[in-house]
């Protein structure tokens, strides 16, 4: 990691916390804001092991981060998450609701009442936990609150990811009408929608043939990287540049989709 350039500078020294941080889009969105100055908490559930070593790569460049583990599926994991960053750097004033998983590929009508719960509890009920218990940090100063939903949440999903597909749907309209309940608190709530991008995610759940058809079916011609989508972030959480942005949802998917 190279050293931190402020190109924008009201995002140094700010504290922001990055639930699904360890790895993909959430590292590089960890990354990008440690490069501006600002102190990441990087969170992480099973990926200890590139959570701690993202941290001291932020550190090793002259940053401030903190690896904090957590479930975000659990609602008091998702208090102890924020008051473990608050402890450690005195302040919150963003967080980034990233963490978010497929949990397999099956249609929903064979899904489990199990399976689908736990597809809910991570991909969105999380989201409410995670930013009620931010609520009073970021409330102090103001701040914000960037939610990571998908493609998936216009298209409906395939190949198994519809429950995961009406997780995010449910993410970006909860994007749209928390933004309107928490202006009044200063805090501007936004999403990013990515396409489909080059992840431990699609590692997992897309084999190469599906990872082919997909890039078949963007303009551009080719699969997104992580770093591609780290732009976004920063625009939406710098007052400077996006200041009077509220409840939108910037699609970052090559022109797949062009709603």
């Amino acid at each position: 990691m190279s050293a931190p350039r402020l190109a924008i500078p009201d995002l140094a020294g700010k504290a922001v916390l990055i639930t699904g941080g360890s790895t993909g889009i959430g590292a590089a969105v960890a990354r990008g804001f440690a490069g501006q100055g600002a102190k990441v908490a990087i969170g992480y559930h099973a990926s200890e092991g590139p959570a701690l070593a993202l941290a001291k790569e932020v550190e090793a460049a002259g940053g401030e981060a903190l690896a904090v583990e957590g479930d975000v599926a659990s609602a008091a994991e998702c208090e102890r998450i924020v008051a473990e960053t608050a402890a450690r750097f005195g302040r919150l004033d963003g967080l980034i609701n990233n963490a978010g998983l497929m949990l397999g590929r099956v249609p929903s009508y064979e899904a489990s009442d199990e399976r689908a719960q736990a597809v809910i509890d991570l991909n969105a009920r999380a989201v409410v936990s995670m930013t009620r218990a931010a609520l009073p940090w970021l409330e102090r100063k103001g701040g914000f609150v960037i939610n990571t939903t998908s493609i998936a949440a216009r298209n409906g999903g395939a190949g198994g990811a519809v429950l995961y597909a009406a997780a995010k749907g449910f993410v970006s309209t909860l994007t749209r009408g928390q933004a309107k309940e928490l202006i009044g608190k200063r805090i501007r709530v936004n999403a990013v929608a990515p396409g489909v991008i080059a992840t431990p995610f699609h590692e997992r759940y897309s084999d190469a043939a599906t990872m082919e058809a997909l890039r078949k079916t963007i303009p551009l011609g080719r699969i997104g990287t992580p770093e591609e989508c780290v732009g976004a972030y920063l625009f939406l959480a710098s007052e400077e540049l996006s200041g009077y942005v509220v409840g939108q949802i910037i699609e970052v998917n090559g022109g797949q989709l062009m709603p």
